[in-house]
Formats: C-alpha cells, sequence, structure tokens
C-alpha cells in the first residue's frame, strides 16, 4: 500500500528510536503503536549496527507486516534491504536519494526524505519522493547537531508549497499538536511523546484524540496563514 494510502488511515508516523530509552524493548513500543493503529513506522539507531539490531529490525519488520503497516529504516538502505522493511528514510547528509534507488531497485519500496527549509523541501519533491519530512518544527534534542527550528507557521507554509506528501516533525507532543495541525499539516511524526511515556500506548492515543478533534473541528483544511 502507498505511504500516502496508509497516512490517510493514521496521521501518526511513529519513530522507534534506540538512544531515547535504550531499556525500553523496541517490540514493546511497536506493539503499543499497532494496537493503537500507527500504520507508518521508522526504526532509528544512530550507532553501529550489530547483528543483534538487525534480528531485531527484521523482527520489527515481520510483525508491522502483519498488523499492516509498513516499517522504514533510518538512514541505511542496505539494511532496509536485508532486513525485509518497505523502505528508508534519508536525511540531507545521508546517501542520496537516486542511489539508494539505485542500490535497491526493488520495486514497491518506499524512500522518504527529510527537509529543513523551503529549498530542500523544493528540491526534495522534485525527486518525486513517497513523503517529505519537514521539520524541525519546535526544538528537540533527538539529534546531536539539531537543525534551525522551523516554527509552525513557517512549517505550514513549506508543506502548503509541496506536491508530495508531507509530515511535521521535530518536538511535536500533546501540548503543541493543536497548533501544528492548525497551522496546515494533516500528518505528524513523534519520537520522545511516545517512547519517553510510561505507557506508550496511552500517550498515542491522546495524540490521536487530539488529532481527531483538529479534524472534526475542520473538517476541510484551513490553516492559518
Amino acid at each position: 500500500m502507498l505511504i500516502a494510502s496508509l497516512f490517510a488511515e493514521a496521521p501518526l508516523y511513529a519513530i522507534l528510536d534506540t538512544a531515547v530509552r535504550p531499556e525500553l524493548p523496541a517490540d514493546a513500543v511497536l506493539e503499543a503503536l499497532l494496537r493503537a493503529g500507527v500504520r507508518v513506522i521508522q526504526y532509528r539507531h544512530k550507532e553501529p549496527l550489530r547483528r543483534s539490531h538487525f534480528e531485531r529490525c527484521a523482527a520489527l519488520a515481520r510483525r508491522t507486516h502483519q498488523a499492516g503497516g509498513a516499517f522504514l529504516i533510518n538512514d541505511r538502505a542496505d539494511v532496509a534491504d536485508l532486513c525485509g522493511a518497505d523502505g528508508v528514510h534519508l536525511g540531507q547528509r545521508d546517501l542520496p536519494i537516486d542511489e539508494a534507488r539505485r542500490l535497491w531497485p526493488a520495486p514497491g519500496k518506499r524512500f522518504g526524505l527529510s527537509t529543513h527549509n523551503e529549498q530542500e523541501a523544493l528540491i526534495a519533491s522534485r525527486l518525486s519522493p513517497d513523503y517529505i519530512g519537514v521539520g524541525p518544527v519546535f526544538a528537540t534534542p533527538t539529534k546531536a547537531v539539531p537543525d534551525p527550528v522551523l516554527g509552525p507557521g513557517r512549517m505550514g507554509t513549506i508543506i502548503r508549497s509541496v506536491p508530495v506528501p508531507a509530515v511535521a516533525l521535530g518536538g511535536i507532543d500533546g501540548g503543541n499538536l493543536a497548533e501544528v495541525l492548525r497551522r496546515g499539516a494533516r500528518n505528524f511524526c513523534v519520537v520522545r511523546a511516545v517512547n519517553r511515556r510510561p505507557d506508550p500506548e496511552t500517550a498515542i492515543r491522546e495524540l490521536q484524540r487530539i488529532w481527531r478533534q483538529a479534524t472534526e473541528a475542520s473538517p476541510v483544511s484551513r490553516p492559518v496563514r
């Protein structure tokens, strides 16, 4: 299924980041995500990948597929290929998307790109990715070298300017999600707002509740300019 179709079914794009809570098993968080109906999930591990990480990715990919979702790997198209993932998410300093497609030409694989400003978003959209990430909307400590914060207004302007599915990301949580949606985002990505909570499933459902309220209040998107 296309990433855009999965985003239409469930707006939350979740990242399993091994650095946020190393003591929390990734499979436990994955099960919480799947129970709550999340359909697109990314595995992010910035340290060297060992055999145990590869085996975990393969198991997570299989479980996500059983639930009808899409499982992506951050940065590494080779690992995504070997573990049976559905796609790879690439940053501005990672392997170029054209090279990733050349190295991983299997049909039906999905490619996402991070963008941090108007120019990057425009260039990325011309490369026909399955989606782009737009952020960071707010300050976030999940990156060792963070990119400049966009703010929700600028984020909305970028999202409205591109013809591909766009996901708002960076520092989004229950306290600011409504503003992100009001400014024009339809899909959003979270890391700490789920991974750092004692009960990830409850955290996910709270974010979904906020999204539903915003959608019901404005069935036709009319972002604030």
